[in-house]
């Protein structure tokens, strides 16, 4: 019991230790992306071409005065940007980076929570990540803070429900909500994005609408609400809030890459590699450049794609991804019915 309580811990410590590095890194990396995109050269003055950047942008966060508005609720103001940034590194408890890795002898899952139920843990924590950002408008007793958290609330929930029903789709090929599981049935090349486009192309879409990223950032619409939610944040508060934002954003690369591009599998690789600790490692690797991947996407799309206004925001949500994540559910059905 006691060998197991240690190996929990070990890996919360190096799971926290490479997402919190990630998310630091991932700031600069959007920055050198937007200035290749925009045709400058970005940040390249704190260390060998910027690399030590996050950590001259930390301690200016940690050193800037904490600015709290007279008439807000004090309390759930310093509560919210901790809610956020907690619910973004839970949800990365049940995503399997890796099959297992044997080390002294000891075969070690490469998941912190091995749960049979990883894709409602998933859900459940989404649905409630809304109520950083909602708490955190509501608090600051600032109307443009208030509009930033109602517009999140009520971009959750359209978004919400279409990122749902395409994961069914993705049970129903697998027939497991276990993630690992969800995994393995894509062995052989199987991804689930030949499987399922339709299902990948609204979970994707909604992933964007969940992580508050471009076209779909309303909640902090610079142009009409100043800075939305944080805007009356400071300091290291709303450093966290950026750190659940990117946070976030390898959450949701993780995810798709689980469902949707074999996870951690290789195709065909356990036929060309013997050794099991190799090939441990190769699937980690295989794991990581997927993420890389996505998340790039995620960055590019920010920098080419202009913003919904509010309405066609709502439109997609329910006009046209609703409609297609349940045409999803029933392409599914006939198919695995007939075949």
């Amino acid at each position: 019991m006691f060998e197991v309580f240690i190996e929990s811990v070990l890996k919360i410590i190096i799971f926290f230790t490479v997402l919190i590095s990630s998310s630091a890194y991932l700031v600069l990396l959007e920055r050198k992306i937007c200035a290749y995109v925009q045709d400058r050269i970005g940040p390249n003055r704190v260390g060998f071409k910027g690399l030590l950047q996050p950590l001259a942008d930390l301690l200016k966060l940690v050193t800037k005065e904490d600015i709290v508005p007279k008439n807000a609720n004090k309390f759930i103001h310093h509560l919210s940007p901790i809610i956020s940034v907690a619910i973004a590194f839970s949800t990365m408890a049940v995503i399997p980076v890796g099959d297992t890795i044997e080390i002294f002898g000891k075969e070690i899952k490469l998941q912190i929570a091995d749960v049979n139920i990883g894709i409602l843990y998933i859900l459940s924590l989404t649905s409630i990540s809304v109520y950083g950002i909602a708490l955190s408008g509501w608090s600051s007793n600032n109307k443009y803070s208030l509009l930033g958290g109602l517009r999140s609330s009520a971009q959750m929930i359209s978004y919400e429900i279409s990122m749902g029903l395409a994961i069914i789709g993705v049970v129903m090929t697998a027939g497991s909500l276990e993630l690992d599981e969800i995994v393995k049935s894509q062995a052989g090349f199987k991804w689930n994005i030949f499987l399922q486009p339709i299902g990948f192309i609204v979970f994707l879409v909604a992933s964007f609408a969940e992580t508050n990223r471009t076209p779909f950032d309303l909640p902090e619409a610079e142009p009409e609400l100043v800075g939305g939610y944080h805007t009356e944040y400071s300091g290291l508060k709303f450093g966290l809030f950026f750190l659940a934002e990117y946070t976030n954003m390898i959450i949701a690369s993780a995810i798709i890459v689980t469902l949707y591009f074999g996870g951690w599998q290789i195709p065909f690789g356990e036929n060309f590699i013997s050794s099991s600790v190799v090939l441990s490692i190769t699937q980690i690797f295989s794991f990581l450049i997927k993420v890389g991947l996505m998340l790039f996407f995620f960055i590019l799309v920010r920098w080419t794609v202009p913003r919904f206004r509010y309405d066609q925001l709502m439109n997609v949500g329910w006009k046209i991804m609703f409609p297609l994540s349940l045409l999803n559910i029933l392409i599914t059905g006939i198919f695995y019915f007939l075949f």
